[in-house]
């Protein structure tokens, strides 16, 4: 059973299962790009969170969330934005987990912004970036820094791997 709660600009999902990631979005209008991340974690049952703050308009909100998250149990966040793209790097200043950024294709320049600005964080907060709208990478990565953890994790995603592989050879042969 999922459970959903909604005020203002912050969004709780969760499934039931132990939750390991987090996946961050600074608006309402990232969710469409972030679904495919979504959509692998249940594939992998793995437990996540979703969460909608800003970090630009609710920035102590996101403080506060981030100061315990550790405790919680997640181990991996994937945060996507769009534009000035400032929520993956927000986040890896305040935790000592991996962070999974995702550039969202918006404004003028289709999402190049938000890739430089995520992939240009400085030295000591560093942002693994996937490609624009590579919410279903970003989640496959967070599987793969989980499976080093977790054998049952691992399992899944070394059957995931070799079905992928079989698939690409079959229409190669």
């Amino acid at each position: 059973m999922k459970k959903k709660t909604k005020t203002n600009l912050t969004e709780t999902k969760s499934s039931t299962r132990k939750v390991l990631v987090t996946i961050l979005m600074g608006s309402e209008n990232d969710r469409p790009a972030m679904v495919a991340a979504e959509e692998i974690l249940k594939n992998f049952e793995i437990g996540y969170e979703l969460k909608i703050i800003s970090a630009h308009r609710l920035p102590d909100r996101l403080k506060e969330y981030l100061s315990n998250i550790e405790e919680r149990g997640i181990e991996v966040v994937i945060a996507g934005a769009g534009m000035a793209a400032h929520l993956p790097g927000v986040v890896a200043s305040h935790v000592k987990i991996p962070v999974i950024g995702v550039p969202i294709q918006s404004g003028a320049l289709n999402g190049l912004d938000a890739l430089f600005s995520i992939v240009q964080m400085p030295s000591g907060v560093p942002v693994a970036t996937m490609a624009i709208n590579g919410s279903k990478n970003a989640a496959i990565f967070a599987t793969q820094i989980l499976s080093l953890k977790y054998p049952e994790i691992r399992e899944k995603y070394m059957k995931f791997n070799n079905e992928n592989k079989q698939k690409l050879e079959k229409l190669i042969n």
